[in-house]
């Protein structure tokens, strides 16, 4: 029987064939050639490994030429090759020899108990066949109630419960030892009794024989524990496949807690992120497609891991571009060198300096700064102002107002006004002090004593149940999304049930008590209680994410936690915080959104995240000096004009973004132009919005715009996607005509004697930093002079500007 998977795999082979007949490695254009994997370990009787060979241009197109290389083993009689597969015939070591032409490449290859077989195992056999087939999904028996009757542990991750299920209920039904073949278990899976899933697997495939073998010998359950996979790799890590049509196999190897490795290319299960640019078939098999960036990702286990797959057009001219600037330009300029993309050209004065000022301090440039900023013939005049900028207290303000709404602050049922207010005092007095924030966390998490005088400690005032603390936790301070492993293994990333609770048992000792004004909680360290596994029943010790069990003895577990998390040790804190600040700058994060980093949610550009992240640290956590960096660079400098190569480039910043002025900045930059002063509760007349200390107190205006209501940790909270809604409100309410009239400047203007061509040259230049085009002034000019009032006239040009897209956007 030809099946569609066969089918597709005949194609992508008689592709591979015929891209590789192409060329021929004596091309000087081809440079190197790679054989994967580098290192090749076989440990039993029947263990093999798959192998691919890829040849790379002086350009970084790779092309793969498994079937057109020599393959050859130093010593024969320890291994043999058959359709690009090893398989052990000796113990000994060799090399795997590749040859194309004038390139050549080698793997080690070391073969342990060659004459050993490999006895079937429940856990590292058959739990695997399940999971590929789809068994364990949530769609199917790994539901919560499972289906038909039958229910397993949503992707495997409780083997003994699941063997349980399979071998002890409904009798003989479900397993038959006399008759393996007779087993519903089989029979369903194979299609030849009635299954509300359908057919999951060939009978004649490997994974049928896995399933017969094991109910064969006994269907036995494992005498000790498996050793646990601790690490899976992809090959080839990337590739740059050019033309339509290009393949790529890609082969999936699992590393074991006793040493040994294992092929797992048939077991693990392939995604793409981007099925357009590059589609992978269920047995690893890569197609280019549209140009783009993908990346094809493979889970096995409880571990995902992901390949960067770029498809270029064939027979693309390109004519790599000269990069200058500092580090963060050459790194995004070497991403699109890969991508054949041409960067985008550098925005103008005017543009900077709104663009730059909105970003760091959250208003507009003054007309004296303007006019100073354009007389300036200095060439380091851009870097001069980002420099002043950064030495203004309300730098300070925007990021004290988003880490306030990042940690929730406001008041309710359980955070006081008063509460709230010095919460928030705390954290501004910090930020405007240049507090470190590894310094600032440290003191978040470890905080003991009373919520007013140690203000920190309204961290676990605002949650105060112990999961979501810890959920929250790693959320904000490395942006990870935990949630999902608190039922199950987390189905995209490697995070288990045993790193959900052990992180969350860093937690489980905080005590509360009411302190001697009612209104006042005091947290402080219990030094007991303990998070019980859902599954085992048992307590779990407190284990760093993704890393060890620390040893705590007559400790806060807190504080042995907040070290851990801004330590060099973490690999997530630094890179997270510089990934939130490189999208406050830029529009979309490196990793977006921010605050979901996983595998399955690659970077865009892995060696910048990385490259921001060591500078932060070397920086000792200053801020200040990483947004030097990107407000200097001239990736952040470039105009929102894309041309022709990147038009449709949306993550490589190979031009600026255009984006929404957020929701409290917009309404400072009105009443700031207007010189309109708010009023908002607990603060004086003219106090900006940034500066309001309770979530809870808002206006309408900010409400319509998608200020956080600070409900959640989500960065999603504060939004800046433009609604009907808003359009009416400044059409209509009196966050602009009202705050005109208010503000009087257009009387005030025409009392000093300003004639009609300099008021409307002012209103551009408050507004938007940049003067009328002459076309915009007389026609302007006209409609004024229409009116018949001029006044009103005026207002009326002013109120347009201010209802502009120009206006209310950042670009």
């Amino acid at each position: 029987m030809v099946t569609k998977t066969s089918f597709r795999l005949a194609t992508f082979v008689v592709m591979l064939v015929l891209q590789a007949a192409t060329a021929t490695a004596d091309d000087s254009q081809w440079q190197s050639l790679d054989i994967y994997p580098p290192k090749i370990q076989l440990d039993s009787q029947s263990d093999f490994q798959n192998v691919v060979a890829m040849a790379r241009r002086n350009d970084g197109v790779t092309m793969d030429v498994t079937e057109q290389v020599h393959w050859q083993l130093s010593d024969p009689n320890l291994a043999e090759m058959r359709h690009f597969r090893l398989r052990p015939v000796a113990d000994g070591q060799t090399l795997l020899r590749a040859t194309w032409d004038s390139l050549e490449s080698t793997a080690s290859v070391n073969v342990k108990n060659a004459e050993q077989p490999h006895g079937i195992s429940f856990g590292m056999d058959v739990m695997p066949v399940l999971t590929r087939s789809g068994c364990n999904t949530g769609s199917c028996h790994g539901a919560a109630r499972g289906k038909d009757g039958f229910r397993l542990s949503l992707f495997g991750f409780d083997p003994q419960g699941d063997y349980q299920r399979i071998t002890r209920e409904i009798g003989i039904r479900r397993i038959n030892l006399a008759i393996p073949d007779q087993s519903l278990i089989y029979l369903k899976s194979i299609g030849k009794v009635p299954h509300s899933g359908g057919k999951r697997m060939e009978s004649d495939s490997v994974y049928a024989e896995t399933l017969l073998s094991w109910l064969a010998h006994g269907a036995l359950a494992d005498a000790q524990t498996p050793p646990a996979c601790t690490l899976v790799e992809i090959f080839p890590p990337e590739a740059v496949l050019e033309g339509e049509q290009a393949a790529q196999r890609m082969v999936v190897v699992a590393h074991y807690a006793d040493g040994t490795t294992r092929d797992v290319t048939n077991l693990a299960s392939f995604t793409s992120n981007n099925e357009r640019t590059a589609a992978v078939t269920d047995t690893g098999l890569v197609q280019a497609g549209a140009r783009g960036e993908a990346f094809v990702m493979a889970r096995f286990d409880t571990h995902t891991v992901g390949s960067q797959i770029l498809a270029l057009p064939a027979n693309m001219q390109y004519t790599s571009p000269k990069v200058t600037g500092n580090y963060i330009d050459q790194l995004v300029g070497a991403k699109l060198e890969k991508l054949r993309l041409l960067p985008s050209d550098l925005c103008t004065d005017e543009e900077f300096l709104r663009r730059v000022t909105i970003d760091i301090i959250g208003q507009l440039p003054a007309e004296q700064q303007y006019q100073d900023f354009l007389n300036d013939s200095n060439p380091d005049k851009r870097a001069a102002v980002i420099n002043q900028l950064l030495e203004r207290k309300e730098f300070s303000e925007i990021w004290a107002m988003k880490w306030a709404q990042l940690l929730m602050i406001k008041s309710d049922n359980q955070v006081s006004y008063k509460a709230a207010f010095q919460y928030s005092t705390w954290l501004t007095n910090k930020i405007a002090a240049n507090t470190p924030i590894d310094q600032l966390v440290r003191e978040l998490i470890a905080s003991s004593g009373g919520v007013f005088e140690q203000p920190a400690t309204n961290y676990y005032q605002v949650e105060r149940d112990t999961l979501k603390t810890a959920e929250n936790t790693a959320q904000v301070f490395m942006g990870i999304r935990t949630q999902c492993a608190q039922c199950h293994n987390h189905p995209f990333d490697r995070w288990t049930m045993d790193d959900y609770y052990g992180f969350a048992s860093f937690f489980s000792q905080i005590g509360r008590k009411t302190g001697e004004d009612y209104r006042e909680i005091i947290v402080f360290d219990r030094r007991t209680g303990e998070v019980n596994h859902p599954v085992t029943g048992k307590p779990v010790p407190p284990t760093f994410l993704g890393g060890s069990r620390p040893e705590i003895r007559d400790q806060d577990r807190r504080e042995v936690l907040a070290e851990w998390i801004t330590s060099p040790d973490n690999p997530f804190f630094a890179t997270s915080i510089a990934n939130r600040v490189w999208a406050h700058f830029t529009g979309v994060g490196i990793v977006e959104p921010v605050d979901d980093i996983r595998v399955s949610n690659p970077a865009s550009n892995p060696q910048l995240l990385k490259t921001l992240g060591e500078k932060l640290t070397s920086y000792e956590f200053d801020i200040k000096q990483l947004v030097r960096d990107i407000c200097n660079s001239q990736t952040y400098q470039r105009t929102t004009a894309p041309n022709e190569s990147n038009r449709l480039d949306s993550r490589n910043y190979a031009f600026a973004r255009v984006r929404r002025v957020p929701a409290e900045m917009l309404l400072d930059c009105i009443s700031q132009i207007t010189e309109s002063p708010d009023k908002f509760r607990g603060l004086p007349l003219g106090a900006r919005a940034v500066q309001i200390a309770d979530g809870t107190t808002s206006t309408y205006f900010l409400t319509t715009f998608g200020r956080s209501p600070r409900s959640s940790v989500c960065e999603c909270e504060a939004t800046t996607d433009p609604s009907l809604s808003q359009a009416l409100h400044l059409l209509n309410g009196n966050a602009t005509q009202g705050k005109i009239q208010q503000g009087k400047l257009i009387a005030r203007w025409l009392s000093e004697g300003l004639d009609i061509r300099s008021i409307i040259d002012k209103i551009f230049v408050r507004a938007l930093s940049r003067l009328p085009m002459e076309q915009e002034r007389s026609r302007l000019i006209k409609i004024v002079a229409e009116a018949g009032d001029q006044q009103a006239g005026l207002e009326d040009v002013f109120w347009a500007v201010l209802n502009s897209r120009e206006f209310m956007f950042n670009h």
